[in-house]
């Protein structure tokens, strides 16, 4: 294809990209402007109140984690007679 098609052709593809990225609904990020899009799925309470439980839970398995290596080291600088 001559590049004298190929080149415009192109540019009006990126501009009808960008044209409909800035309407078309976003996924689980910030809503869309009207009347695209949904409420954000991570805004709901209960998506809110599961992240929460997922952060405390990782945050226990860390806390659990550092005692067992404290315990390990511990042991092996005093160990026990």
């Amino acid at each position: 294809m001559l590049d004298r098609f190929y080149l415009p052709l192109l540019g009006l593809a990126a501009i009808a990209a960008v044209a409909v990225a800035l309407v078309w609904p976003q996924g689980l990020g910030d809503r869309s402007p009207a009347p695209f899009g949904h409420p954000p799925v991570q805004r709901t309470a209960r998506m809110q109140a599961a992240m929460h439980r997922e952060t405390e839970a990782a945050q226990r398995r860390v806390n659990n984690a550092r005692e067992a290596v404290r315990n390990i080291q511990k042991d092996a600088l005093a160990p026990s007679q």
